[in-house]
């Protein structure tokens, strides 16, 4: 199963030349339900609000996303190995609390430093 960062939606969603494969979206994948608002905010600062929001909301259709709650955050209010910026924390957190569930996840990202954190912590990185 796959953990999908922000920086893979919309690498797919702006169609940029480093993007995952499609059959990315076939696999069972997993987000915080803050990929959804990163998406959508990100879409509203470049005024790309409606082929780029249809082409968004049918790959976050793939993606079960994990509410933002306490037991999901939690780890979020650690230190980690590495330096992260918040919504990072948060991205790792839910990894951590769906591999505690028994959720086996390889993390897709473009994110340098998101990937270091994660591999510190012995989380696999999907190749994308």
């Amino acid at each position: 199963m796959i953990y999908i960062d922000t920086s893979v939606m919309l690498a797919t969603v702006f169609d940029e030349p480093r993007r995952p494969p499609d059959a990315l979206w076939s696999k069972a994948s997993f987000s915080s339900r803050l990929l959804e608002y990163e998406v959508a905010v990100r879409l509203n600062a470049l005024g790309r609000r409606s082929k780029a929001r249809q082409l968004a909301d049918d790959f976050l259709s793939h993606v079960e996303l994990v509410p933002l709650d306490a037991p999901a955050l939690s780890r979020a209010l650690q230190p980690f190995p590495v330096p992260l910026r918040t919504l990072d924390a948060i991205h790792l957190s839910t990894i951590l609390f769906l591999q505690g569930r028994g959720i086996k996840l390889e993390l897709a990202t473009y994110n340098k430093r998101l990937a270091l954190a994660a591999k510190t912590l012995g989380i696999t990185l999907a190749t994308v």
